[in-house]
């Protein structure tokens, strides 16, 4: 039904009600409409927490920003042990390719949040940067960073 992507399998809780897919979300404790951009986002939460050990309780999903007056959301967040947050995840369905236009979406999204780091996915290819203040540069990294809640 949905593309199988390049995270490692996760054992996700399926449901089918009326003809529709949901799927559970363990962030957001609550069944959701299976698209395939949550289909991505899904995956990559519990690849989040299975192979880079962060914490459900320093993920969120779906987090509401306002950015010039203008409500937004995140597709996924995740904060430090301090309570800042550290990673903006942008979430894009298998077919929709990555393009300067989806990272500028989720860098504006950082002009609200100032992380230093920044992913774009869409459950296939993942862009990941680190964000050089200092230089004034964006340095991107072949995988997301194992230590990223300190």
């Amino acid at each position: 039904m949905f593309k199988a992507l390049s995270f490692p399998q996760a054992e996700l809780k399926l449901t089918r009600k009326e003809g529709q897919v949901f799927v559970w979300c363990i962030i957001r404790k609550k069944s959701l409409v299976l698209t395939p951009e949550e289909w991505v986002r899904q995956h990559l939460i519990h690849f989040l927490i299975q192979e880079k050990q962060i914490p459900i309780g320093l993920i969120a999903a779906e987090m509401a920003i306002e950015i010039n007056q203008l409500s937004r959301r995140c597709d996924v967040v995740v904060f430090g042990n301090d309570g800042k947050p550290k990673l903006i995840i942008e979430c894009k369905a298998p077919e929709i390719n990555l393009t300067e236009k989806t990272f500028n979406q989720i860098a504006q999204y950082n002009a609200a949040l100032n992380v230093d780091l920044l992913m774009v996915t869409n459950g296939l290819q993942h862009i990941v940067c680190q964000i050089d203040r200092e230089n004034t540069q964006l340095n991107y990294l072949e995988e997301l960073p194992d230590i990223i809640t300190s």
